[in-house]
């Protein structure tokens, strides 16, 4: 199969660029322009696409945004072009080998190779710890010992299978309003100056090739250990 657009593979979800799936298309409008007419048809932040922040050839800050597979192929569907039904295949043959039982297989086998070598690396002196605590401190001691950041929406996760009810955008919404994220600009959903000094995130940037011969720059948000353990204490507090 001909790779007719970059995808990530991350965090058991594809993603991909907006912008280099404006460019495929041939859309005629400015890129902003075009994408803000998108999100009319009901797409949401966090859930379906992220900004991210990424430097142009000539230097110059651009915005672009990370969308979910299921928003591109939404996407390509609307525009109603031998283009968009092209990559709309393409998009539909990536889900399938996505989701084929070999492929569900091995992210299953890593991710449980994951887990058993956490576990085999915890300290006999930690788990005699934990024994003597209560079962959130079990939790965040645990949290702790990883040295794996993990993303916003799956922190959310974890915070609601501790006891207390909350989504990805809720939580989202909640570190913006209590200065844990940025509220507006470039560098929007990113952490604050306070939020690093805590070191409660880290934030992962990924350098990619654009078809044209530019490079773009993805920046991550990630919650640290750290993070995850003074969040999730927060909350059940």
């Amino acid at each position: 199969m001909n790779e007719l657009l970059k995808v990530n593979y991350d965090n058991d979800r594809i993603t991909l660029s907006a912008r280099e799936l404006h460019e495929f298309l041939g859309i005629k409008s400015v890129f902003t322009t075009w994408f803000n007419r998108m999100c009319e048809y009901g797409f949401q932040e966090s859930n379906d696409f992220l900004p991210i922040l990424e430097e142009s050839s000539g230097g110059r800050p651009l915005t672009d945004y990370e969308i979910t597979l299921d928003m591109a192929k939404e996407i390509a569907m609307i525009q109603r072009s031998d283009k968009g039904k092209e990559v709309r295949q393409y998009f539909l043959e990536l889900e399938r080998r996505w989701n084929s039982p070999e492929a569900v297989m091995n992210r299953a086998l890593e991710y449980s190779r994951k887990q058993v070598k956490a576990l085999m690396e915890e300290k006999q002196g930690l788990i005699e710890e934990n024994n003597q605590l209560k079962p959130k401190a079990l939790f965040a001691d645990a949290v702790s010992a990883s040295n794996e950041s993990i993303l916003i929406g799956q922190l959310a996760k974890l915070i609601r299978q501790n006891g207390y009810e909350i989504g990805q955008n809720r939580l989202f919404e909640w570190m913006r309003e209590n200065e844990y994220l940025i509220k507006k600009g470039e560098r929007y959903n990113q952490p604050t100056q306070k939020s690093m000094d805590l070191g409660l995130f880290e934030v992962k940037e990924r350098t990619n090739t654009n078809p044209d011969g530019s490079t773009r720059i993805t920046l991550t948000t990630k919650v640290t250990g750290k993070g995850q353990v003074y969040f999730i204490n927060k909350f059940l507090s």
